[in-house]
C-alpha cells in the first residue's frame, strides 16, 4: 500500500525509470499523484485585461500498478511485505513496511 511522502518508482510510460514524492493517494480510484511526472501542459486564458496568457505544467495520476514503491537500500523498486514487531517496552504490535529482497524496514 502507498502512503503520502513516499518515494516511488514509476515502471510504464513516458517517465519510465524516474522516482518521485508521492503528493496524494486516491485509495477509491486506484489513483497515486508523483510530484513533477507524469505532467500534462494546460493553456490558461487571462483573466484580467492586459495580462498575458499562459502555459502551465500539472502532475496527472497514474494508476497504483504503473508505480514501485522504492528501496533505498536496493536502489530499485521493489515489492514489500508487511512485518509485525512487539515493542518491548509496552504489549504494542507494530506494523512495518519491509523490502521483500534486502529485508530493510522501508
Amino acid at each position: 500500500m502507498l502512503k503520502k511522502n513516499d518515494t516511488v518508482k514509476i515502471i510504464v510510460g513516458k517517465d519510465r525509470g524516474k522516482t518521485g514524492k508521492v503528493l496524494r493517494v486516491d485509495v477509491k480510484n486506484g489513483m497515486v499523484l508523483v510530484e513533477g511526472l507524469n505532467t500534462v501542459k494546460k493553456h490558461v486564458r487571462p483573466k484580467k485585461q492586459g495580462e498575458k496568457g499562459q502555459t502551465i505544467s500539472l502532475p496527472q495520476p497514474l494508476y497504483f500498478s504503473k508505480v514501485m514503491l522504492f528501496c533505498s537500500s536496493c536502489a530499485k523498486g521493489v515489492r514489500t511485505r508487511v512485518r509485525m514487531t512487539e515493542n518491548k517496552t509496552s504489549s504494542v504490535t507494530l506494523k512495518e513496511r519491509v523490502c521483500i529482497k534486502c529485508q530493510n524496514v522501508i
